[in-house]
């Protein structure tokens, strides 16, 4: 293959990442832009225009990945797959455009068929484990994104995948439904703590997870794209007043110090859920306790902690490459998958 830029792309639901490497393969842009998909097609179009707007004219190499054929506005998973690569085949030259699908790699847009689609679909958890696992060999990798948590044993630079569609995922609990910015406080915990009272959560859309993670001052704010549950302001404030809806309480300024706490508790019953998870497949593995955590995603700081809890090495996805920062403060840790099949893309 001749030399020439790549870029590496990301398409879900909510967001589209693009890692674009230069002919020597070092990290030359890295955006991470907000795509509702659920509200149609074109926001996959605008995205797509606005990425490729702010790159210089060059010849470019792309490969894809995706998890946005499962919002709502597509009829099934088929669909959406077969939707997003026509869109993307519109913006980029198809001679040039790569899909991953799964187990059976890249393969030219081309030639892809309704065969592929199941293949396609929500397969960016494995593009990533995969090359984690080429690079580190063994370990436990764990990807904490807006949405959703990917656990994935390593061994013998392969990744042990029990399940490969979402279904099978959810049941092998390597697949966890939560993540810090979009899932809903009532989908995290039922009850919590105030003031040391076990107190019912309402069942209500009145806070997210990025509320909970402004509040204990560890959401970074570029990451978060999305409205918040009553349309208001994305301030400290604002998210603790959301929280005290969540136990039917008025939230008062110098009461703050409350849903600190509140927070707190909130964080860690998602903590601990998804260690549970880590821990299921820890305990059925035969990985060695050297062997790392290699975090991945925006929710990468809670991975950090959880291998602390579980006395593990930590290993950030971004030192596995050389240092690579971009002036929009969104790392290549930050878009993982994107990262990982730019770089399978110019192999």
């Amino acid at each position: 293959m001749k030399q020439m830029h790549s870029i590496g792309w990301d398409i879900g639901g909510a967001h589209v990442k693009a890692v674009v490497l230069d002919q020597t393969w070092e990290v030359s842009a890295i955006f991470l832009l907000p795509c509702p998909l659920w509200k149609g097609i074109e926001q996959l179009r605008i995205a797509v225009k606005d990425i490729m707007q702010e790159l210089p004219a060059a010849h470019y190499w792309h490969a894809i990945t995706m998890t946005g054929e499962l919002v709502d506005c597509f009829e099934n998973r088929e669909a959406g797959v077969k939707q997003i690569l026509a869109t993307i085949i519109e913006l980029l030259p198809a001679d040039e455009l790569h899909v991953f699908a799964g187990k059976a790699g890249l393969i030219n847009a081309k030639h892809v068929n309704e065969q592929h689609y199941l293949a396609i679909a929500s397969a960016n958890w494995l593009v990533s484990a995969a090359f984690v696992a080429q690079k580190v060999g063994n370990g436990l990798f764990i990807d904490i994104g807006s949405t959703t948590t990917d656990i994935l044993l390593l061994r013998d630079g392969e990744v042990r995948a029990q399940g490969y569609t979402d279904y099978q995922r959810l049941i092998s609990q390597e697949l966890i439904y939560t993540g810090i910015i979009r899932t809903a406080v009532m989908a995290v915990a039922q009850t919590a703590l105030d003031d040391d009272t076990e107190i019912g959560i309402m069942a209500e859309y009145f806070a997210t997870m990025a509320d909970v993670y402004r509040v204990t001052g560890e959401l970074n704010e570029l990451h978060d794209h999305t409205e918040t549950a009553d349309g208001a302001e994305k301030t400290i404030i604002a998210s603790a007043r959301r929280l005290s809806r969540m136990i039917g309480c008025d939230f008062y300024p110098d009461e703050l110090p409350r849903w600190q706490k509140f927070a707190e508790n909130i964080r860690a019953q998602q903590l601990y859920k998804i260690q549970s998870g880590c821990e299921h497949h820890i305990s059925n593995s035969n990985i060695s306790n050297s062997s790392p955590i290699i975090g991945a995603g925006i929710g990468r700081f809670l991975v950090k902690q959880l291998a602390l809890n579980l006395g593990r090495p930590y290993l950030d996805f971004s030192e596995l490459f050389p240092i690579a920062s971009t002036h929009t403060g969104i790392t290549i840790a930050d878009c993982a998958p994107a990262m990982a099949v730019a770089c399978f893309s110019s192999l």
